[in-house]
């Protein structure tokens, strides 16, 4: 079987013999039922692909369909004029590399249906390509703009380039509107939105599928489709890591299943690291090997924000489908980009509760954010956490608790923050690094940080003062009776109290019993 990893080209895959997960249903009642619409998924969650299938749809190009649903549905397969445009292939590093990304496709555009106007604003030579392919071909024009958003993503930090992005997207984008007569359908897609007082603000007209029902598994593969069309893929990977066919699908849910576009939706696989696995036939962080985008430590920076908070926020409909309110509060823009997804909804008041997805990208988001707030460089983590794990294992509890006074004492905090914060979200990624091999249990509460883990021989009660002392740390495990449902269990027990410092932003004396 061949995998289409990396292959956005819909012509080239059919052509090529890779295997293609049909979503031609979908597209075919997308195009009939609508004209305009925006959707937000995550990088590598088949966009481009969706863009490229439709361009070869609405093309007319009948024979790369046959054996799919749009086959069958399809009866006229008409040609119309397709004006496809991608953001993805450029540095936008000053004003000038947006209008030039620009000003290429136009020009592409304007060498095949008329250069009378090239003179002209770039929002103007748009308004005229729109028209001169309809009066050129008799046919309205198809409109594909692919990763619309990243030009902004790139200058999340650089607030005069944004607004100059801003104003020129906004510009360009409105012919969507002022041209509706010569246009037969649009769709911008992109990993974010940047929504009602930005680039969108003047296009009402644009369905946001990106929470809707209807197409919540246009993009990302379902439980379904992956029995459908890789069962004999489960069952070699299952052969070659030594594990049952039940066994394999498990790990691959726990993996890269769990994303949820809609309240009480269907799940989603991650499209890349599925197939990643199914081809290199072993288990691993595809997604996040790719690259984590620098914009979310960026945000992380600007707020300050309380990592615990991450999964336990409840937030509105509209505050997740808009990164508008940023500047406050980076939720809007993590979930955008796939790092948390929808866990559960509260109908009453409209609440989503948020979470990770699934292991991979919990795992790999802690991984990559250690890094910021400990002195654990990228891609060490492994090491630190397992001679963690290995001290925990063995009851060694000081040398545990040096390992983790040096790497915080050593850090030059890059995030920064008051120091109470710094210490909760230093302790809750290690926490989280931890629980992937233990069990961990933490709750948060008035600035201090509790956590319980649990191993084969031993169990942990860890509790955590600010500006206090170990001793108290110590007194209030048994004054709160922390360790009473531990009553019963034959594993050692160990309570330690550890206090932080912080004016010195350090831990400053532990004692355990």
């Amino acid at each position: 079987m061949k995998y289409p990893i990396g292959v956005q080209n819909f012509e080239s895959l059919r052509d090529d013999g890779y295997v293609y997960v049909d979503k031609t249903a979908l597209i075919y009642k997308l195009v009939n039922e609508g004209r305009y619409y925006f959707l937000s998924r995550p990088r590598r969650f088949g966009k481009s692909l969706l863009i490229s299938t439709l361009e070869a749809y609405l093309s007319g190009k009948k024979d790369l369909f046959q054996g799919l649903a749009l086959e069958r549905l399809e009866k006229e397969w008409t040609e119309y004029p397709v004006l496809h445009m991608d953001l993805n292939s450029r540095n936008y590093v000053n004003e000038e590399a947006l209008l030039e990304e620009l000003r290429k496709h136009l020009e592409l555009w304007e060498d095949e249906y008329g250069r009378d106007y090239r003179d002209r604003a770039i929002e103007e030579r748009f308004y005229h390509i729109v028209r001169l392919a309809y009066e050129k071909t008799g046919k309205r024009c198809v409109i594909l703009v692919d990763e619309y958003d990243k030009p902004l993503l790139q200058t999340l930090n650089n607030e005069p380039l944004q607004d100059a992005y801003r104003a020129t997207l906004k510009a360009f984008y409105s012919v969507l509107k002022t041209q509706d007569q010569y246009i037969k359908f649009a769709l911008l897609t992109g990993v974010t939105k940047f929504g009602k007082v930005s680039v969108f603000s003047d296009l009402n007209n644009l369905i946001d599928l990106s929470m809707d029902e209807r197409y919540q598994t246009l993009c990302g593969i379902t439980k379904e489709e992956l029995l459908r069309y890789f069962a004999d893929s489960v069952r070699e990977l299952a052969a070659n890591n030594h594990l049952s066919y039940a066994e394999a699908l498990a790990r691959l849910e726990r993996d890269y299943d769990g994303y949820h576009f809609v309240a009480h939706g269907e799940g989603v696989y991650n499209p890349f690291s599925l197939l990643n696995t199914l081809s290199r036939l072993r288990f691993g962080r595809y997604w996040f090997e790719t690259g984590t985008p620098s914009y979310l430590v960026e945000v992380m920076k600007q707020d300050n924000y309380p990592l615990p908070d991450l999964t336990q926020e409840q937030v509105t409909g509209d505050f997740l489908n808009s990164i508008d309110s940023m500047s406050t509060n980076p939720i809007p823009l993590i979930y955008q980009s796939g790092y948390l997804t929808i866990k559960d909804y509260d109908p009453e008041f409209g609440f989503y509760t948020l979470g990770f997805p699934n292991k991979e990208v919990e795992e790999g988001f802690a991984d990559y954010l250690l890094p910021f707030y400990t002195s654990i460089r990228q891609g060490e983590s492994a090491f630190y956490i397992g001679s963690f794990i290995k001290d925990l294992r063995a009851g060694r509890v000081d040398d545990f608790m040096r390992r983790m006074s040096t790497m915080l004492a050593d850090t030059d905090y890059k995030i920064v923050g008051d120091s109470e914060l710094y210490f909760q979200n230093a302790f809750y990624l290690v926490s989280r690094m931890l629980g992937f091999y233990t069990e961990v249990e933490r709750e948060t509460s008035d600035g201090r940080m509790d956590m319980t883990v649990k191993t084969n021989d031993y169990i942990y009660i860890f509790e955590f003062k600010l500006d206090g002392s170990a001793d108290e740390a110590l007194s209030q495990i048994d004054e709160k009776g922390y360790a009473k449902p531990f009553a019963l269990d034959k594993r050692k027990l160990i309570k330690v109290g550890i206090n932080f410092s912080l004016k010195k932003r350090c831990i400053e004396e532990w004692k355990y019993e």
